[in-house]
């Protein structure tokens, strides 16, 4: 997770006057369509947000990464990069175009690409001898919006699936009756003040 400052704007965008719940789904998808259906009813869905809680990275092992294969894709790399620079030189060369400046600009490049490639694979000292993918995502989404919308919200999305409106409103009891429970045994749990001694 980035602990890099938000832009203000970013910020306001991002955030809600007292937002509260409108449902809990296990996809993006159910999420979006939750929050489809509210705007094909009129609902005002710039008031809406969908955040993604208990994040996770999965991170996808692609194959082994040896330094032949790194010496590889560092040379493909950098021909790639001598044939664009030497296209560009080559257009704009005063005294026409010419292949040979193209060729040895590949050339100059896949060295280049090589050493690049090379110098920082031996700086990992193999502690990462694989190739990946990685994703980050969410376990759930939850669709929040204003405090000043919930009621309109929540009416629109049990038309739209009475059974899952249903379970929403258990989920939510349930949640206030863990917190009530917690509140509760936190104040049963502190510790009683004895009376100052004379």
């Amino acid at each position: 997770m980035s602990n890099q400052p938000m832009r203000p704007g970013l910020r306001a965008a991002l955030s809600l006057e007292y937002p509260m719940s409108l449902g809990v789904h296990d996809s993006y998808e159910e999420a979006q369509k939750a929050v489809d259906y509210l705007s094909d009813h009129e609902f005002p869905v710039q008031d809406v947000l969908i955040v993604g809680t208990d994040l996770k990275q999965l991170e996808r092992v692609t194959g082994r990464l040896t330094q032949g294969r790194v010496i590889g894709a560092g040379a493909l790399s950098g021909m790639w990069l001598g044939l664009f620079v030497g296209t560009i030189l080559a257009l704009f060369d005063p005294s026409g175009f010419n292949i040979v400046s193209i060729i040895s600009t590949v050339l100059f490049g896949a060295v280049f690409g090589t050493v690049w490639a090379w110098f920082g694979y031996r700086l990992t000292r193999g502690q990462r001898d694989f190739t990946s993918v990685s994703q980050v995502v969410a376990a759930k989404y939850e669709v929040l919006c204003e405090h000043r919308h919930v009621t309109r919200g929540r009416e629109l999305l049990a038309q739209m699936d009475p059974m899952r409106a249903a379970q929403e409103e258990v989920r939510r009891a349930q949640e206030e009756e863990r917190a009530r429970t917690a509140a509760d045994a936190r104040t049963t749990q502190a510790p009683q003040q004895e009376p100052p001694r004379a």
